[in-house]
């Protein structure tokens, strides 16, 4: 189904391509070195478009199409070869308004979905997905998990020892978190018990953030009606899991092995550009972290993105939501500007989809 139906209205376009300024011999040459490029690796030249197409042209006429869409900046000539390929303002283009979604197979469905649904920690089942992704793929696969929003429902204090506490909190999505605490010497069960009614009478509903702030208002204010004691074990209790957030690792990153094929023997030094950008794991983070606004699929293509001006790579990602509707995290892939974006930009649509329902 083309793109300028259901499935272009599923990402988000980043320019307004001039499709209209081409002639429909223009488009159909286009498409052609586009395919052709994506397929192979290859430059594409005027004397294959002839004898593969039915355009009825020949080789010096298909060449003069070429130069004016050289012009125009969709193509590029390398010096090496007497064909063309496509710039990153070329396949935007491409993408953004000719290329033909191709939804995942059965079999593509079923081995993404048997990663998501296996028991365990959801960490180790995104990370199979994302697995799964990168070996369906042939890219490397992401997932991005921003720090983690915990929402309160209920947060306990069980004494152990004169200055050790249990903190036992209780999320809105039913998860059961345990830390133990340093509390102020000799502290009362009453003080404990005080603790945990205020938190479940004034913090509930509120993200961590939310409540250490709503407390800082109330304490400033005098409205936090807490004792000394009470009051520290409170702080002490969302402190914790706020520090522990901080430490959660926020990128997945599988397959990295796969960007380097057969087909990138040949330019290993934009491979080793690729592999360094994946090691730096916070930019990657800050590239797909601004793919969680909205609900569209984004596409970064080579040079648009400063991450990837040297590398020359792409990025395919969506985000996917909680049980609240709330956007959980992006999940996505990585791989050289020469993907095959009809068939991989479905398939990070529906992987996103599926953790989406493991999230549920």
């Amino acid at each position: 189904m083309p793109l300028a139906g259901r499935a272009r209205a599923t990402y988000v376009r980043r320019m307004n391509p001039p499709i209209a300024e081409l002639t429909d011999r223009a488009r159909d040459v286009f498409r052609m070195v586009v395919e052709g490029y994506l397929d192979s690796g290859a430059p594409v030249g005027s004397r294959t478009i002839a004898k593969l197409s039915a355009l009825n042209l020949s080789p010096a006429s298909i060449r003069n199409v070429m130069q004016d869409l050289e012009e125009l900046g969709l193509l590029a000539a390398p010096h090496t070869s007497a064909g063309r390929m496509p710039t990153d303002l070329g396949l935007r283009l491409f993408v953004d308004g000719m290329m033909q979604a191709h939804e995942p197979s059965a079999e593509e469905r079923a081995a993404i979905e048997a990663q998501v649904a296996q028991p365990g920690p959801v960490e180790d089942a995104l990370a199979a997905t994302t697995a799964a992704l990168s070996g369906l793929s042939a890219c490397a696969g992401l997932v991005f998990v921003p720090k983690r929003e915990l929402v309160l429902r209920q947060l306990g204090f069980v004494p152990l020892s004169d200055d050790r506490a249990l903190a036992v909190l209780v999320a809105e999505d039913g998860s059961v978190e345990n830390r133990v605490i340093a509390v102020p010497h000799g502290t009362s069960p009453a003080a404990l018990a005080e603790a945990a009614n205020y938190v479940s009478a004034m913090l509930a509903g509120l993200t961590l953030a939310e409540a250490r702030a709503r407390l800082d208002q109330q304490i400033a204010a005098e409205r936090a009606a807490l004792d000394g004691v009470a009051r520290t074990l409170v702080e002490r209790g969302l402190a914790v899991w706020s520090e522990d957030g901080e430490r959660r690792p926020v990128l997945i990153v599988r397959g990295q092995g796969r960007l380097i094929d057969a087909a990138a023997a040949a330019d290993l030094d934009r491979v080793r550009d690729l592999l360094d950008d994946l090691e730096g794991k916070q930019e990657i983070a800050q590239l797909l972290d601004r793919a969680r606004a909205g609900d569209a699929t984004r596409i970064f293509i080579g040079a648009e993105n400063n991450l990837f001006a040297l590398s020359g790579s792409s990025v395919i990602a969506r985000p996917f939501h909680g049980a609240d509707g709330r956007v959980v995290g992006v999940v996505g892939v990585i791989g050289p500007t020469r993907l095959n974006y009809a068939r991989i930009v479905p398939m990070v649509d529906f992987t996103a989809a599926a953790i989406a329902r493991l999230m549920q």
